[in-house]
């Protein structure tokens, strides 16, 4: 059963230019340091950055409250060897998982990125099994 479906769409340069103007203090409000690592070693780091905060967005909007009650960092974004993006919730993001999925079913977070410079796009959907 799907409980729960968001995304979002970024133009990259809004999260370069926000890189540039505030530095460490919007990367670490914004991404973990995996992330952040991830990003930086990326051909072109703004639209890793771009991809993941879409993610971010898209996923809060899946878990129906936007960013209320957690905070950005709380959705972790990864990869795997191939490529394929992946969800990791933490703290209050992932209390809310807890409280969308009915009890006894397991919750997946399946998640879609794309980007075509400078936009990037996320599509999340939260299933229960």
């Amino acid at each position: 059963m799907i409980v729960g479906i968001g995304v979002d769409l970024v133009d990259a340069r809004r999260i370069e230019d926000s890189v540039t103007r505030f530095e460490r203090r919007f990367l670490d409000r914004i991404f973990t340091a995996d992330e952040q690592r991830h990003a930086f070693a990326a051909a072109r780091p703004h639209l890793s950055l771009a991809k993941r905060f879409a993610a971010k967005e898209a996923v809060a909007k899946a878990l129906g409250t936007g960013v209320r009650g957690f905070l950005f960092v709380d959705i972790e974004v990864t990869s795997d060897a191939l490529g394929k993006p992946h969800v990791l919730l933490h703290a209050g993001a992932a209390a809310r998982l807890r409280a969308i999925v009915p009890e006894g079913c397991t919750a997946h977070v399946h998640l879609s990125l794309s980007d075509e410079d400078p936009y990037a796009s996320a599509y999340a959907i939260i299933e229960s099994i």
